[in-house]
């Protein structure tokens, strides 16, 4: 499931909507259902869960709910049953229980879409008969597409292709590092220093095209652990060098074994929230709790994501780590101004 925000597109015209979806999810989707939230007449949360036989419809509605929307609009992506009477039926019934249990939160199922693919020239029609369809715009010229690649994001043919950017490369190269990872909590202040300037260093490297050496690697993995290391390396995702930060965070989620891998997932996914990318901090922290479920920055970042909290808002966290930069005497990058591309 993934969230994000958009304050552009067309409640009437379905097949506009429908072609935005991409640009707004990050990727193409495919056998999903996709619930786009209203509030007072503009995209809300959009939220995308996989058509299955349990799907959970009551907890899609509750995830709605928590951002107070006035309305929703479903759409159900299914080559497959999209020309399929039987499957059309289904779809009906899908749609009738998720209008129940949206409304038990307040909540207006105004229209369900049904569409083979969301593609140029993929064809939708209404869920309950009402003989509306229509054909799918190019989701490449949508103005969503576009504000996404100004912003710096990439958009995916596939989700597999958007979790790949966060999974394992060498599953047994990260399994030999575990021996080597020293879980010492609780450094010295001068020691804290020292892993945070170590941490900054290696994202200039990845930044620049260099392979970290699996000694850095381990280091890093163990800083961590530690408390203060780790909250003072969250102020770099708001700070001028936050590329370069996104970028060591990504490859030590996809270089490090669990469980040390779940605090370089977290910070990629704060840092991918706070400029606005939403795909791929769902998708990070999404691994991150299947790594530990109860990851308290992971759940606050999901819960925060699921209800369509402004990026503006999630970025007033990386304060903390300022301070802890003042204390223990690290100079961090200065903060950027954001509307901004971070370097």
């Amino acid at each position: 499931m993934t969230t994000s925000q958009s304050p552009d597109f067309h409640l009437n015209r379905p097949g506009v909507l429908i072609a935005a979806l991409p640009a707004v999810l990050g990727f193409v989707p495919e056998k999903s259902l996709v619930l786009v939230t209203v509030d007072r007449g503009t995209m809300g949360c959009v939220m995308r869960v996989d058509l299955a036989d349990d799907l959970p419809v009551g907890h899609v509605a509750e995830v709605a709910a928590t951002a107070r929307p006035d309305s929703a609009i479903a759409v159900v992506v299914d080559e497959a049953g999209a020309n399929c009477r039987l499957c059309n039926d289904e779809y009906r019934e899908l749609t009738e229980t998720l209008a129940g249990a949206l409304a038990g939160h307040g909540i207006e199922l105004l229209a369900a879409h049904v569409v083979d693919r969301v593609a140029a020239g993929g064809r939708w029609h209404c869920v309950d008969g009402c003989g509306s369809a229509g054909v799918i715009e190019d989701p490449s010229a949508s103005p969503l597409a576009a504000a996404a690649v100004l912003d710096g994001r990439r958009l995916y043919a596939r989700r597999a292709e958007l979790q790949n950017v966060i999974a394992v490369g060498d599953p047994a190269r990260a399994a030999a590092l575990a021996a080597t990872i020293c879980n010492d909590g609780g450094r010295t202040d001068a020691e804290a220093r020292s892993d945070v300037e170590a941490a900054i260093e290696a994202a200039a490297q990845v930044a620049g095209g260099d392979e970290l050496s699996d000694a850095t690697v381990a280091r890093l993995a163990g800083a961590l652990t530690d408390y203060t290391v780790r909250d003072t390396l969250y102020a770099l995702a708001v700070g001028e060098n936050a590329g370069q930060a996104e970028s060591l965070w990504a490859e030590l989620s996809r270089r490090l074994p669990e469980p040390w891998r779940v605090e370089a997932l977290v910070l990629l996914a704060y840092s991918a929230y706070v400029r606005g990318d939403g795909p791929l901090a769902g998708v990070s922290l999404e691994a991150a709790l299947r790594c530990d479920g109860t990851h308290r920055m992971a759940a606050m970042l999901d819960t925060a994501l699921q209800s369509g909290l402004h990026p503006e808002q999630i970025r007033e966290l990386a304060a903390t780590g300022f301070r802890l930069a003042d204390r223990l005497g690290v100079r961090l990058p200065p903060r950027r101004v954001f509307g901004q591309r971070a370097g």
